[in-house]
């Protein structure tokens, strides 16, 4: 049994993989709660923990350590390379891509086997291409839903905002924290709108895979793309083994 981990700047998902199969288990932590504690909520003793990490090197550390010392077995981290499983970097210097952009190239390689198009929806937002022959022609990289509100309050004094909005609307606000939710909100529903388009004139036809914890929302808004919640975790297999 393996045990497979992606740790995000906000959440940690985790499941379990028997050979080519995905277990039943699965959950996620916050990332900044994390601790050996946290491993109580896995039923098994892995064989194997196979992780990507965008979280910082204390993190990688700190699961290092609990995963040692609950159960024995060290993590095994994926990098990015200059190539694997098919697919080529675009990158001269490939550590400095995010090593989640990279596992969630190589899984939709191997679903697709074809030029296509990848979105990542979480903290930030990211979109690569690939070509025909599995090369990275290169891709974007956009501040996510939370985090274009996080720099908008964080960077500007006279904005205030003082509760949360739950509900997705496009509608202008009538109060600070209604017109910053709404407003980031049409941000997303125009980038989700304008995507196919512009999708069409890069590569006629290519395959849509979209993930991330905003990626359900994304695909609703677009009105195409495939749903893949555990791309990132798809491609530790082609990364790592």
């Amino acid at each position: 049994m393996i045990l497979e981990v992606d740790a995000g700047n906000t959440f940690i998902k985790w499941r379990y993989r028997q050979g080519n199969d995905a277990a039943a288990a699965s959950g996620r932590w916050l990332t900044r709660d994390f601790s050996a504690a946290s491993l109580a909520d896995c039923p098994e003793v892995p064989q194997q923990v196979l992780a990507g990490s965008v979280a910082g090197v204390a993190f990688e550390q700190a699961l290092s350590a609990s995963v040692a010392a609950v159960w024995g077995v060290p993590v095994r981290f994926a990098r990015t390379a200059t190539a694997a499983a098919g697919v080529r970097n675009s990158y001269a210097d490939p550590a400095r891509m995010g090593v989640d952009r990279w596992l969630v190239m190589l899984a939709a390689w191997q679903r697709c086997g074809q030029a296509c198009c990848i979105i990542d929806c979480g903290s930030a937002i990211t979109i690569d291409l690939l070509g025909a022959e599995g090369e990275h022609l290169g891709g974007y990289i956009l501040p996510g839903l939370r985090l274009m509100r996080q720099v908008l309050t964080g960077s500007t004094a006279g904005i205030l905002v003082d509760r949360d909005i739950e509900v997705f609307s496009l509608e202008p606000g009538c109060d600070t924290s209604s017109a910053v939710a709404h407003g980031t909100n049409l941000m997303f529903s125009s980038l989700a709108q304008m995507l196919p388009r512009w999708l069409e004139q890069q590569q006629t036809g290519a395959p849509l895979l979209v993930t991330g914890g905003d990626g359900a929302l994304f695909c609703e808004l677009m009105g195409m793309g495939e749903l893949v919640p555990d791309l990132v975790l798809e491609g530790l297999r082609w990364a790592l083994e």
